[in-house]
């Protein structure tokens, strides 16, 4: 049988697409294939190895020959179907020695990328006594400097505390006329203090004197109960629904006027860029107002208002990490945190946490949010932003907690509640870079049972 009839007797397949090429399924080029040699192979090359007779009757002289006419004739190879040419060597797209290196010391390795999920403490890590501490909704009584001091109103005096040495001191005591106290505020040096007090007044102190730098007279008509620091201007926010610029470093201090909200003014809170002010009031309002706006001859109005609270709105925070984003909170007959972007005055999200909102304060490290709220719970929430997924809640309290700072490093969180109690958190954690520096701990208070 010949090449031509061997490959003829195949059957072909239905339907199949007939290939031009001089080649078929099996056998992908017929130039390198002997087919002689192999139908030789497979027909008559089988009898011979039966024949045992034949085989043994065979000379080696006769085997010899043989031998020398298949080398000669070129059909001595073992391989019956082959390629004519071996198949290309496989290129590695990344060469086995590098993959085999050892990690740089400067990359991060596949265990520092993930992040391990932080363990939040249910419980306080401090708690002291803070009698005297009045439970009112609409006050600032506390306040934690950027040089590691906290300070605390009850009733007509200020205390204050060193975390770094647990020390404890009195800075002032006001007179039964003018007090009681009814916001404190640490200006960005750490070592000056505002306090307003119910007789309208507000006063300057040094921390480190504990002396009277000044007093601000002539502003409001009734209590001031917040304030808020920018550089060297002080704000303030009354009860007659004005809030006020004064500039500590000249006489007149008065240099601006804000008018917009028609009762008390409970909340303030400068961005971080010092540009835009929040106002929160007992009229259920914020008020947004821009420095650029602002006038020295006539009361500035406001660049946003927003209304869809349905309650007093004291809890305000700037996003630490978003420039334009303001959290706002309110009372009890609203109950939610509101989201807003102050460029726009869209509100980006509400959730309705069931209870009063008093206080809110941003994660300086991630991106949470911590609330603390009055009836049922008096609890503290940390939220996750911007899914709004509650991480934990941190119960004490037993009455509402009205008022929360966060330490420099923005770890630690301090609450004052109407139960007369200062509790202090570690819910925020510990940021990696303070982690990798060894550094003795010192446990604030460690050794103050009571404040007074």
């Amino acid at each position: 049988m010949d090449a031509g009839s061997w490959s003829s007797s195949r059957k072909r397949r239905p339907l199949h697409k007939k290939n031009t090429e001089n080649c078929d399924r099996f056998i992908p080029n017929r130039s390198a294939m002997d087919l002689g040699y192999a139908h030789y192979m497979l027909t008559e090359g089988r009898k011979g190895k039966e024949n045992s007779t034949a085989a043994t009757l065979t000379s080696p002289g006769r085997e010899a020959y043989q031998k020398k006419l298949a080398e000669a004739c070129n059909m001595d190879r073992t391989r019956i179907l082959a390629f004519k040419n071996k198949p290309p060597v496989t290129i590695e797209a990344i060469p086995k020695h590098i993959l085999s290196l050892p990690p740089h010391p400067l990359l991060p390795t596949s265990k520092s990328v993930k992040k391990s999920r932080r363990f939040i403490p249910q419980s306080s890590e401090k708690t002291l006594d803070a009698p005297d501490f009045l439970d009112d909704f609409y006050l600032n009584l506390l306040d934690w400097g950027s040089s590691n001091v906290v300070s605390i109103a009850l009733s007509n005096t200020v205390y204050l505390w060193d975390a770094s040495d647990s020390s404890t001191s009195e800075l002032v005591t006001v007179d039964e006329d003018d007090g009681p106290v009814t916001s404190v505020n640490w200006a960005p040096d750490g070592r000056h203090l505002a306090i307003g007090l119910n007789n309208s007044h507000v006063q300057l102190w040094d921390s480190m004197t504990s002396k009277l730098v000044r007093t601000l007279r002539g502003g409001h008509q009734g209590r001031v109960c917040s304030l808020a620091w920018n550089n060297h201007i002080l704000t303030t926010g009354g009860m007659d629904g004005k809030i006020i610029n004064n500039d500590v470093r000249v006489r007149s201090h008065i240099v601006e006027t804000y008018r917009g909200h028609q009762q008390e003014v409970c909340g303030l809170k400068w961005s971080g860029t010092g540009q835009q002010l929040a106002s929160g009031g007992n009229d259920n309002f914020v008020h947004i107002w821009d420095r650029s706006m602002s006038s020295t001859s006539l009361p500035t109005r406001w660049l946003h208002r927003f209304e869809e609270h349905r309650g007093a709105v004291k809890a305000l925070a700037w996003c630490p990490f978003q420039g334009n984003l303001l959290a706002s909170g309110g009372g009890g007959d609203d109950q939610c945190i509101k989201f807003w972007n102050t460029h726009t005055g869209a509100c980006l999200n509400s959730v309705n946490t069931g209870s009063q909102v008093c206080a809110l304060l941003w994660n300086k490290n991630e991106r949470e949010l911590l609330s603390s709220h009055g009836f049922a719970e008096n609890q503290l929430a940390l939220w996750k932003y911007p899914s709004m997924v509650k991480m934990a809640e941190l119960n004490g309290h037993t009455s509402r907690v009205l008022c929360m700072a966060q330490s420099p490093d923005g770890c630690t969180v301090a609450s004052a509640a109407g139960d007369e109690t200062l509790r202090f958190w570690n819910v925020f954690g510990t940021p990696e870079v303070a982690e990798s520096a060894p550094k003795a701990k010192v446990e604030p208070f460690a050794y103050v049972h009571r404040i007074r």
